[in-house]
């Protein structure tokens, strides 16, 4: 959104373009060019524009990355911590409080979860309900440690395509 707001302010649809797949471009240089021209007509007019504006690029941002648009979000939704760790570190040029971030989280999540597999273990030739409870931990942290390795080797926005 800020790329948007930077490419309406300046009149420049260039600054919003690496921000949408190079398919998406000619979408949004001619909501551009619209946009540009009604926001001229009124207050009201520049504000819808905008909004247009911001809802097509979204929209073809999220297109780009396979994901579906849900609708603009306000500002100031709670994006957990890491996303402002990462914009610092971007903005810092420097990775380490990123890293560190990530790491903990990461050490702190495989403990909870290792450590609920031990506890389940015990369970896990007995009756059925339980031997599920620990098949289903099992499973879980299985497929997690593999969500965890595809999102840490897949290209961003990529889909599925690993750069190792």
């Amino acid at each position: 959104m800020q790329a948007a707001r930077r490419a309406l302010d300046a009149g420049n649809v260039a600054l919003v373009l690496p921000f949408v797949p190079k398919a998406g471009e000619q979408e949004i240089a001619e909501a551009f060019d619209k946009v540009v021209r009604a926001r001229q007509a009124s207050p009201v007019c520049r504000e819808v524009a905008d909004r247009y504006f911001f809802e097509t690029v979204v929209r073809v941002h999220r297109a780009g990355e396979g994901a579906p648009y849900t609708g603009l979000k306000p500002a100031g939704l709670d994006v957990g911590p890491v996303i402002p760790i990462a914009e610092k570190a971007i903005e810092n040029g420097t990775p380490e409080a990123l890293e560190a971030a990530l790491v903990g989280i990461v050490r702190e999540e495989l403990a909870h979860r290792f450590h609920r597999l031990e506890h389940l273990r015990a369970h896990a030739e007995g009756p059925v309900d339980e031997a599920r409870a620990y098949v289903h931990a099992m499973l879980g942290l299985q497929v997690w440690a593999h969500g965890l390795y595809t999102a840490a080797t897949t290209e961003p926005h990529a889909e599925g395509h690993a750069h190792h």
